[in-house]
């Protein structure tokens, strides 16, 4: 009979043990999931190149994303600014030719995006683009998961370059507003936007935080003047 019931218990006690073991093993995976879909793929650039507006073309800014972001640590590689360029026309051959534009929004890929703290930024492009997005001062950290200086401090540096509309669309607007496709530290403008929705008035565009206003110029200089600093935002666009 004690055989028998040390039997039982025996079984018991691998059915119990087994059952842990698939419940820790799920945890595991669980948590493995969550990290991985929380991790850093959203940031501010905690600097710029130190050259104004001229980022290096789309390609610079993006590999100034890829070297923040692993100089903090992250070992994502496929980072792009969210950076749009105009529509030019083209006439150095002598026959006017149309260069496409790019849209910040094409470029950083599905979502989702966390910020450095883990926080859901947005969920795909469309929620990016809507009022439900999470940036804002307290959620647009830098690579380190720092704040980034706001209105009211000391310096401002909410503006953050995008040279973009309201939707991460090109602007077909007259003039510069992605200083020369990125590329120009000295004459014409770009779009940034408030990463801690305020401005001067509560007006949309002032607190929009990709399409708030034109800045004073392009060079290093110039952009102190408005607020920002030649900072812009860096997304991860997954495979």
């Amino acid at each position: 009979m004690n055989e028998i019931n040390d039997r039982i218990s025996g079984k018991t006690l691998a059915i119990g043990a087994a059952a842990l073991g698939v419940a820790l093993t799920g945890s595991t995976l669980a948590f493995n999931a969550w990290a991985q879909d929380s991790q850093m793929t959203f940031f501010i650039t905690s600097a710029g190149p130190g050259k104004g507006g001229d980022l290096g073309g789309l390609e610079g800014a993006d590999a100034h994303c890829s070297s923040l972001a692993s100089a903090a640590g992250s070992e994502l590689e496929n980072w792009k600014a969210y950076l749009s360029v105009s529509a030019k026309i083209d006439r150095s051959s002598g026959q006017a030719k149309v260069v496409p534009g790019v849209d910040a929004r094409s470029r950083i890929g599905a979502g989702p995006w966390h910020n450095a703290k883990g926080v859901l930024i947005a969920n795909d492009v469309d929620a990016l683009h809507a009022d439900g997005n999470a940036i804002n001062k307290a959620n647009g950290l830098d690579e380190k998961g720092n704040m980034v200086n706001a209105r009211g401090d000391k310096p401002n540096r909410h503006d953050i370059l995008t040279g973009s509309t309201p939707q991460g669309q090109y602007s077909t607007a007259g003039g510069d507003t992605t200083c020369s496709g990125w590329t120009s530290s000295a004459e014409g403008s770009a779009i940034v936007g408030h990463h801690d929705l305020a401005g001067l008035s509560d007006d949309r565009h002032m607190v929009s935080w990709n399409s708030a206003h034109g800045s004073a110029g392009c060079g290093a200089e110039d952009l102190p003047k408005t607020g920002g600093d030649g900072l812009f935002y860096c997304f991860y666009a997954a495979e």
